[in-house]
C-alpha cells in the first residue's frame, strides 16, 4: 500500500501512517468539538426562549433560581393561538361548595405547605414567579425536544388494563367515568418518597380527562412530584402538565412550554414544597383544585384556599374544550426495571396503605364539579393498580374526610420482585 506523497521506504511507509492516523484523529476531534459547540448554541438559545427577562430574580436556599417575570412577558404567550390573547386575571365563578370542608381546614392550619423559596422573598405586583431552567436541566433530558415533557403514552390506563404498564408506568388510582366532569378537587398529603433511578420519578396528582386512550387524548394535571431527572435533585415539587395529542407533541410540565397562563405572584410551578410529611410525625396536606368556568370556557387552577394560579384556555383542546369524561386521582411511577428486576422507588409515603394515618399516603375530600359547577362527592368510584404487591390503593369515607383513600408502596420488596 502507498501513501501519496510519502517515501516508499518502511520508515517513510510508518511516517506517513502516522501522520494519517493524527489527521484523522485531528478530524475526528474537531467534528467532536464542532458538533460539542452546536449542541452548546443550541442549548443557550434554547434556555434563551425558556428564560424570560426577569424583574427580580430570588434564590431559594434549595439552590433554585425564581425568576420574577412580568406576566405579559411569560412563555404562555409563546403559543400562536394566544398572541393577542386577554390575561383574565379572575375566575368568572368558583365552583359552589368550595368551602365546605372549612371545619377540617381550620384544624389543619398549622399544617399548610409554604415554598422554599419565599424564605428569601416575594415577587411584586404585575409579575409572576418562574423557575429558572439550567443548562445541566436540558443536559439531563434525552434531549431538548423531550425536556420537560411526558414520554409518549405514559398515560394512566385505569379504562385500558392490558396496556396499562407500558414505559414502566405503574399506578394506584382512584377514578370516576361515565358522566361529564367540569372539574376535580382533592387535599393530597405530601411526602418525599425515595427514587432508585435518576430516570424515574414518584408523583401524586389528580387527572381531568377527556378523549379515548389513543392518540388523542387530552389531559389536564396537577400535584406534586419527585423527579431527579427533570429538577435535578430529589425535593418534592409542586407541578402542572398538559396534553392534547395524547403527550405526543403538545403540552409539558409547569411553564417549561406556552399554554397554561399563570396569573398568581406568590407560587412557583416546580418549585420546592416544604415541609413534608414524616412517618409518625406532622403530616402535611396541599389542596388542589382543577374547574372549568362555566362563561369563558377555560380551566382555572387553584391552589389551597388562596391562591387562584392561572387557566388553561379551551382552545389549547379539542374533547376538554366542552367537558372532561373521566376523572383521576392517585400515585404513579416510573420503574426502570433494570435486569428485569423491580426497583425500589417509592410511590407516596413508601407504605401500603393499610398501614393508614400518619404512615400510608392519603388523599382526602376527593371531589367533582357537575354541569351545575357544583361540587360533589364522586359516584361510582373505582380503584385500579398494575402490582398490588407493589402499590395498592384503599378507599373510604367519613364526616371529616368525606370520600377518601390511602395508596402508596415501596416497589421492589419480597412480594414485588
Amino acid at each position: 500500500m502507498e501513501f501519496a506523497g510519502c517515501s516508499r521506504g518502511s520508515s517513510g511507509r510508518a511516517l506517513a501512517l502516522a501522520i494519517c492516523l493524527l489527521a484523522l484523529i485531528s478530524l475526528s476531534c474537531a467534528a467532536r468539538l464542532s458538533a460539542s459547540s452546536r449542541q452548546k448554541l443550541d442549548v443557550h438559545k434554547h434556555l434563551n426562549r425558556l428564560n424570560k427577562p426577569a424583574v427580580k430574580s430570588i434564590k431559594s436556599p434549595d439552590g433554585d433560581i425564581i425568576d420574577c417575570v412580568h406576566i405579559s412577558q411569560q412563555p404562555a404567550f409563546d403559543h400562536p393561538y394566544l398572541k393577542d390573547h386577554k390575561i383574565q386575571m379572575r375566575p368568572t365563578y368558583h365552583p359552589e361548595g368550595l368551602f365546605a370542608e372549612n371545619k377540617v381546614a381550620e384544624s389543619t392550619k398549622e399544617r399548610v405547605n409554604t415554598q422554599l423559596w419565599h424564605v428569601n422573598g416575594r415577587c411584586p405586583e404585575d409579575t409572576i414567579p418562574v423557575r429558572r431552567t439550567k443548562e445541566d436541566d436540558i443536559l439531563r433530558a434525552s434531549s431538548m425536544k423531550h425536556y420537560g415533557r411526558k414520554k409518549q403514552r405514559t398515560i394512566p390506563k385505569s379504562a385500558d388494563p392490558d396496556l396499562a404498564n407500558e414505559s414502566g408506568h405503574q399506578h394506584a388510582i382512584a377514578y370516576v367515568n361515565g358522566d361529564k366532569y367540569y372539574g376535580a378537587k382533592a387535599t393530597i398529603n405530601v411526602w418525599e418518597p425515595k427514587i432508585q433511578q435518576p430516570n424515574e420519578f414518584s408523583l401524586s396528582q389528580l387527572w381531568v380527562l377527556g378523549g379515548s386512550f389513543g392518540e388523542d387524548l387530552n389531559s389536564i394535571e396537577a400535584g406534586w412530584q419527585v423527579s431527579p431527572d427533570l429538577y435535578g435533585d430529589n425535593n418534592t415539587r409542586l407541578f402542572t402538565y398538559w396534553t392534547s395529542d395524547a403527550y405526543q407533541a403538545t403540552g409539558c410540565y409547569n411553564l417549561l412550554c406556552s399554554g397554561f397562563i399563570q396569573i398568581n405572584n406568590e407560587i412557583a410551578m416546580g418549585a420546592s414544597i416544604s415541609p413534608v410529611s414524616g412517618v409518625r410525625g406532622s403530616q402535611y396536606d396541599i389542596s388542589i383544585l382543577v374547574w372549568k368556568d362555566p362563561k369563558e370556557g377555560h380551566w382555572w387552577m387553584q391552589f389551597g384556599n388562596d391562591y387562584v394560579l392561572g387557566y388553561w384556555p379551551s382552545y389549547l383542546f379539542s374533547y376538554l374544550a366542552d367537558s372532561a369524561s373521566m376523572v383521576e386521582w392517585g400515585g404513579e411511577v416510573v420503574n426502570s426495571e433494570p435486569d428485569g428486576q423491580h426497583t425500589s422507588t417509592q410511590m407516596g409515603s413508601g407504605r401500603f396503605p393499610e398501614e393508614g394515618f400518619g404512615k400510608a399516603s392519603y388523599f382526602r375530600n376527593i371531589q367533582v364539579v357537575d354541569s351545575s359547577n357544583n361540587l360533589k362527592a364522586p359516584k361510582g368510584l373505582g380503584t385500579f393498580t398494575e402490582q398490588p404487591n407493589c402499590y395498592d390503593v384503599r378507599t373510604g369515607s367519613n364526616g371529616d374526610w368525606g370520600h377518601y383513600f390511602y395508596y402508596g408502596g415501596p416497589g421492589k420488596n419480597s412480594n414485588c420482585p
